[in-house]
């Protein structure tokens, strides 16, 4: 029916232009963001979840760094533990050479045994990153903490969970100059005049300290596998939250720009049919003229 109060025709192609045209803008929004849920009002669900996980992801960053901090502190301290344990075993055999040898030759072999010990306290006390040092430390008895991991259990709780590294066996000496470490007594040891059971007992003492620093390196070891195993993992775990968090928000731009294209198409076509609409109510009224 034919009716010059409404124009049926002209309203429906209005109304299905409308809906084209916020499609359109839905589609164009998508291609332009690459995101199918770029906001609450698109899918509250998929959005919450794509947030959380976003946040997570961020923290588990920290932790990869936390991690590659802990790992260059660990493999420092186990460079300067190979190194000092080659400089103890010179001393070892300094100290089997003064074995027998004459008042005179002592004194030429501790000399060198001086030198020797020096360097010991130069190598732990260049094996520092960061500020933190493992082998010249006052405080042996708390082991170093490594941020590992950040877990979220499903009631939404949230822990932090950490690699924790004895150093028992891996200060040398007490930062402060007191008593305390592996080497103290490695550091007592004195030749000249000594006889030959005193010496034996500089070799006890010596191969004391050598096998707790080859536990102490082995300590540092496992701890630096352990923290490489920890970053690869959390890596691997960051690129998986990001592809869940693509899969669930993520805009299919081929099927974006297909739908875009369709969405143009009937955008043309439907400004065409309100105009065609219009038109026939001209041609209705231009009856009554």
């Amino acid at each position: 029916m034919s009716s010059i109060n409404t124009n049926s025709s002209a309203m429906l192609a209005l109304q299905s232009l409308a809906a084209t045209n916020k499609a359109l803008d839905t589609t164009q929004s998508r291609i332009s963001t690459g995101l199918r849920v770029g906001e609450a009002s698109d899918n509250a669900a998929y959005w919450s979840i794509a947030t959380t996980m976003r946040s997570d992801n961020k923290a588990f960053s920290s932790v990869k760094d936390a991690l590659g901090l802990g790992s260059a502190k660990i493999d420092t301290a186990y460079t300067g533990m190979n190194k000092a344990i080659e400089v103890v075993d010179d001393i070892k055999q300094k100290l089997v050479s003064a074995l027998g040898a004459s008042d005179e030759d002592k004194t030429k072999i501790q000399a060198e045994i001086g030198q020797l010990q020096e360097q010991l306290k130069s190598t732990a006390l260049a094996a520092n990153y960061a500020g933190s040092n493992l082998l010249a430390n006052d405080d042996n008895a708390t082991p170093l903490q490594i941020v590992a991991s950040y877990d979220r259990a499903s009631d939404g709780t949230t822990t932090v969970n950490r690699i924790s590294v004895d150093l028992t066996n891996v200060v040398l000496f007490n930062s402060t100059g007191a008593a305390g470490g592996l080497l103290d007594d490695t550091m007592l040891v004195d030749v000249t005049g000594a006889d030959d059971t005193t010496i034996e007992g500089f070799l006890t003492d010596v191969e004391t300290a050598l096998s707790a620093m080859a536990t102490g390196a082995s300590s540092l070891g496992a701890a630096k596998t352990r923290v490489d195993m920890q970053t690869e993992f959390v890596s691997a775990l960051k690129d998986s939250i990001e592809r869940g968090v693509g899969q669930l928000v993520d805009a299919d731009m081929n099927a974006e720009s297909a739908r875009l294209s369709a969405l143009q198409t009937q955008q043309q076509l439907g400004i065409q049919a309100l105009s065609i609409a219009n038109s026939n109510s001209q041609n209705i009224l231009s009856l009554f003229r």
